[in-house]
């Protein structure tokens, strides 16, 4: 089997698949209050993600993750999932989900193939809650929760990105959460991605060395050589299965092990988080429809365009101008 191997040695094994940028939230690290969406003929068809889908596969890629925007609102989620859940040679399947409509779903994805999730929560306060979300109800989520425990994932992570002032006060009650729950937690540095108005991220930048110093008045943490072939680095608590996780963009690079590349619902392949380096798979889709070899042939060229790190700042630059939900988590 080929495999995809970067200038600097590093194989991807890891693709993040945008299905949608559009979401029913609008979280405030993520998206503008108004958002302009993409017209449906830039958006890839439910085939075209599946051939690309395939296509990773066949090139030695293990592990596919389906983020947005936010999935769930993608017409048409439970054949897709099912489609690249049926595909030979796929190791982990994954989706970045706000959670908001996992109870009418959760079932569905699970019978499709889709063995983990991850799930938003920023706050467990409701009103906080719509604040950072700016429009979503905490209930849903929480109700969303409980549904994909009860559909028998493999495993459930929660993910919060702490804002300093804004709910870094409520890291030790979302470790309770995910405790009393059974689930994992990553707590995330927020990335320069667009341009935010809701606040200054140079002021609310909380890194994950404080967050984790936070934890450990409580609970003390034993670093775990366990991965999930992500960013995390995980960590144990002497009394509970519960894992913590640290995704740490700004303190702990994580680039000279990265295995990842994402591709955004137009189609593009990002080699990297933090730049725009990429290459339109889209175009080959469209100019030679079913062409397979054609499309891994793309993939392949675009690898040396894999930079050797991003470099994010916490100053409240905005080092990259698009915003989170079309980035494909």
């Amino acid at each position: 089997m080929q495999q995809l191997i970067d200038d600097f040695g590093r194989r991807v094994s890891y693709v993040r698949i945008s299905v949608t940028d559009r979401c029913d939230f609008r979280c405030v690290y993520c998206m503008s209050e108004e958002m302009t969406f993409l017209p449906r003929a830039q958006v890839l068809t439910l085939e075209e993600l599946e051939m690309v889908a395939r296509a990773f596969v066949e090139l030695g890629v293990e592990k596919i993750r389906l983020t947005g925007g936010e999935p769930l609102v993608r017409r048409g989620i439970g054949q897709l999932v099912g489609d690249i859940g049926a595909l030979p040679g796929l190791k982990d399947f994954a989706m970045t989900t706000n959670g908001a409509s996992l109870d009418k779903h959760a079932r569905v994805l699970r019978e499709g193939g889709l063995e983990r999730l991850n799930i938003s929560l920023d706050s467990l306060d409701p009103q906080r809650f719509r604040q950072l979300t700016r429009t979503g109800e905490l209930e849903k989520v929480i109700a969303g929760i409980r549904a994909a425990k009860a559909a028998g994932f493999k495993r459930i992570k929660l993910n919060a990105v702490i804002l300093k002032g804004r709910n870094d006060d409520e890291v030790l009650d979302l470790v309770e959460f995910a405790r009393e729950e059974g689930l994992d937690i990553s707590f995330i540095e927020e990335m320069p991605l667009g341009d935010v108005s809701d606040h200054s991220r140079a002021e609310t930048f909380c890194s994950s060395d404080e967050v984790q110093a936070l934890i450990e008045t409580r609970y003390p943490l034993m670093a775990s050589a366990e991965s999930t072939a992500g960013p995390s680095r995980y960590f144990r608590m002497a009394d509970s299965e519960t894992r913590i996780g640290f995704i740490s963009p700004h303190s702990h690079n994580f680039c000279s092990s990265c295995n990842r590349v994402r591709v955004t619902v137009e189609g593009r392949l990002l080699l990297c988080l933090g730049n725009e380096h990429s290459v339109d798979l889209r175009e080959v889709l469209r100019r030679y429809p079913g062409d397979m070899e054609a499309l891994k042939a793309r993939i392949i060229e675009a690898m040396p365009l894999k930079p050797e790190r991003h470099y994010f700042t916490t100053d409240g630059d905005v080092q990259v101008v698009r915003f989170m939900n079309m980035t494909g988590g």
